[in-house]
């Protein structure tokens, strides 16, 4: 298979790659470092492999937008204002019966603009069975000397109003030490099927706090009340010196999810804008404890984030 189109992105001691044609992705960013008479580059995010690459798989590259909804939905199944939604399993690797991350993620980009520095992609989806309205999607990614920004749009082209989430999927890299700090009011537990079931305060939210080891967590989990900031830091290693990345996200990305898988080199720190199951869960629980939005026609939701990398 050809090498996918990379568009690349420069900025100080900062780089930026582009897979447009894999779900819109990040499949890198890495920075250059200098101490005494010692330099080199580490990455700010799991860089995508070769093999991720040549096989068009976005849960490989670096990040990946997640929209019209994020996470997952129960079996596919949700109404909206007398819409049914009929979503299939689109899990590359695993067989389960809730679709997740959306269409976006699993569909090329086009390239609208692009330059040294900034980059725009675009996303049109006609409506189908699966999510019945048609909308399109953009992603303006801006690098300079001292942070990535990527901002995003979801507008509804339907008559009707349209369910939507919309976030993004970074997989940050997993070291001996990283550590993780992030403030939330509760995480929704989940069953063995990782769809929620009880918001609470639990040990975990109070560890976040005051950060923890990633190491000491396992976690798949949704977090309410997000307050929008991340806080990554990786000790020296063979590969620089001590260093940290700072996520910060502006709302309506004011949730947040974890998955920290045991033994795996990255885990996933993701601002989104609604919890898990949200479209079957607002009914119940209410917009505060599983947020979502509804875009009325010609209308769009709009959300941005940073990525600002520091040296200790």
């Amino acid at each position: 298979m050809a090498a996918p189109q990379l568009i690349r992105l420069a900025a100080g001691s900062l780089r930026v790659e582009l897979a447009p044609a894999i779900g819109g992705s990040i499949s890198r960013f890495e920075g250059g470092w200098r101490e005494d008479e010692r330099q080199g580059r580490v990455d700010w995010l799991r860089p995508a492999s070769p093999a991720a690459l040549s096989e068009n798989n976005p849960l490989g590259m670096s990040s990946f937008p997640l929209l019209p909804f994020c996470n997952r939905i129960r079996n596919g199944r949700a109404s909206f204002e007398g819409r049914e939604i009929r979503f299939p399993p689109n899990h590359p690797a695993e067989r389960s019966p809730h679709p997740l991350h959306g269409i976006g993620w699993q569909r090329p980009w086009a390239v609208q603009e692009s330059d040294a520095t900034h980059a725009v992609l675009t996303l049109d989806v006609p409506a189908s069975t699966a999510w019945p309205w048609r909308f399109c999607a953009s992603q303006h990614f801006e690098l300079d000397e001292e942070m990535l920004r990527v901002t995003m749009a979801l507008t509804n082209l339907d008559r009707a109003g349209m369910p939507a989430g919309i976030g993004h999927h970074p997989y940050f890299p997993h070291t001996r030490g990283t550590r993780l700090t992030s403030s939330a009011a509760a995480m929704w537990e989940t069953d063995a099927e990782v769809m929620p079931t009880t918001l609470a305060v639990t040990d975990t939210v109070e560890k976040l706090r005051a950060g923890v080891v990633v190491s000491e967590l396992a976690l798949d989990n949704n977090f309410v009340g997000w307050e929008h900031s991340a806080l990554v830091q990786w000790p020296a290693d063979r590969t620089g010196p001590a260093r940290s990345l700072l996520m910060e996200a502006a709302t309506p990305l004011d949730y947040f999810v974890l998955y920290s898988p045991r033994g795996f080199d990255h885990f996933c720190a993701e601002p989104v804008s609604q919890c898990t199951d949200c479209l079957n869960l607002l009914a119940q629980c209410g917009p505060g404890a599983v947020g979502g939005a509804r875009v009325p026609p010609g209308q769009s939701l709009r959300a941005s984030f940073t990525l600002t990398p520091h040296w200790s």
